[in-house]
């Protein structure tokens, strides 16, 4: 192991919730009962989404040492759980014979997760669009599997509640559970962040966080090419917030997330504004193309955050940290007003790859290994943010998660209507500051 990737897991073990437990206990505690089992040392795979995210994180789950295999898949579409099997072994290469997904192996339709956990598997992807990802982690939990599960967890309130609930069964079962926040598992960020909590910039009065670019995929198909509503907005699931809670869910938590991080805590209230100026066009469905928020945290100290999707504007997808004695960018400089300044130097290993490096160590080793309440604050976090700039009020944290406005369907099939239905004319109702009620 190069001495970037050693410093990475090293101070990951001592800056995050993995505990390592003694070594009497290793390959014993905290496993299934099916890792092992009858001297078969390998992970068994389950992915459930197998879009872009879905062929990566199967990539990377399969690129970590030791056995391991993809042994089952499923997606709503069939078209994605068949195709992905190839962009999987495209990815590994040499290691491409580590998929080994029978035909009967391959499941579709709403039910196809519910499949593909049940089918032997030891760790279970989720990959779909977030919207499902607090069911799908339930009743992964519920099966005694370990999860990782991509960011973000949920895109409402009620969402976020359910994660947090499942996940208290899963640290009673000791599961292994890693969220797709990988800063948390990059060298640069885990260095500066460690530096910034033993003071080194002193008390941390404000930040700033940016996720400003010209936006992301174009809707992928028309409406007259699909055969329902439900269909359409699965298949332009970014544009709907059932499915992908706007781009300050599905982006711009990252930069939230360090906020969280260097604060080591969740804001307590929040105040905002964004709109619709360029992305007009009804084929994009009902999100924002800017947000703006500023968060409160309990010590009074703010975190501004800009969010944009907008071509030819100013781009930025960064973090800055001002602080009583300095200032830091948390993904690798740290600059005291007295005394050198610290800047990350070296190479370091794809953090993509070292978070699933990672919890597969836990599993193979026993460690107590957990992201998902962090990964619910800062899915919340992402959300309380949402919910101002739609509604235009000052929101308190509390307020926030405990909406019961749900943005989910009430029935899931393609026939079904999804949550949002367009006009007559195709378009879609868009949230107002002053009218929009989000609590």
């Amino acid at each position: 192991m190069d001495h970037s990737a050693e410093s990475t897991r090293r101070d990951f073990l001592k800056t995050s919730s993995v505990v390592a437990l003694g070594t009497t206990a290793l390959g014993t505690l905290g496993l299934n009962s099916s890792v092992y089992a009858s001297g078969d040392d390998t992970i068994k795979v389950g992915l459930v989404g197998c879009g872009g995210r879905g062929t990566g994180a199967a990539t990377q789950a399969l690129s970590t040492n030791g056995n391991v295999k993809l042994v089952a898949v499923g997606d709503a579409f069939e078209d994605n759980a068949r195709n992905v099997l190839q962009g999987v072994k495209g990815g590994l290469g040499d290691k491409s014979d580590r998929v080994q997904v029978s035909p009967e192996k391959i499941f579709t339709g709403f039910d196809a997760y519910q499949k593909v956990i049940d089918s032997g598997v030891d760790l279970v992807l989720l990959a779909t669009p977030p919207g499902f990802r607090p069911i799908h982690f339930e009743y992964a939990v519920k099966a005694g599997k370990n999860i990782f599960m991509e960011k973000p967890v949920a895109v409402d309130a009620p969402g976020v509640r359910q994660v947090l609930e499942a996940n208290k069964i899963a640290k009673e079962k000791k599961l292994k559970v890693g969220v797709g926040l990988q800063r948390h598992h990059q060298a640069p960020y885990l260095e500066a962040i460690q530096r910034i909590h033993d003071g080194a910039i002193g008390d941390v009065m404000a930040m700033r966080v940016y996720w400003n670019g010209g936006g992301v995929w174009d809707p992928r198909i028309k409406r007259e090419q699909a055969k329902s509503e439900m269909e359409y907005q699965m298949r332009n699931w970014y544009y709907y917030n059932w499915l992908c809670g706007d781009h300050i869910c599905e982006q711009h938590i990252h930069n939230l997330d360090v906020g969280n991080w260097v604060k080591q805590g969740h804001p307590v209230k929040a105040n905002g504004m964004g709109g619709r100026q360029v992305r007009t066009d009804k084929k994009y469905g009902e999100i924002y193309d800017h947000h703006y928020v500023e968060f409160e945290y309990k010590d009074g100290s703010r975190m501004y955050s800009q969010c944009r999707h907008i071509p030819n504007t100013w781009n930025s997808v960064s973090e800055f940290v001002h602080g009583t004695k300095g200032n830091a960018n948390p993904g690798g400089q740290v600059m005291p007003f007295a005394g050198p300044a610290y800047r990350f130097e070296g190479n370091h290993k794809d953090p993509y790859q070292v978070e699933h490096d990672d919890l597969a160590a836990a599993i193979r080793k026993g460690l107590e290994y957990n992201e998902a309440d962090n990964g619910a604050h800062s899915s919340m976090t992402s959300i309380l943010g949402r919910m101002c700039t739609y509604s235009g009020k000052e929101l308190t944290w509390d307020a926030a998660i405990n909406s019961n406005i749900s943005l989910m369907p009430k029935n899931f099939s393609f026939d079904a209507d999804p949550p949002v239905m367009p006009r007559e004319d195709g378009s879609y109702p868009i949230a107002v500051p002053g009218l929009t009620r989000v609590i």
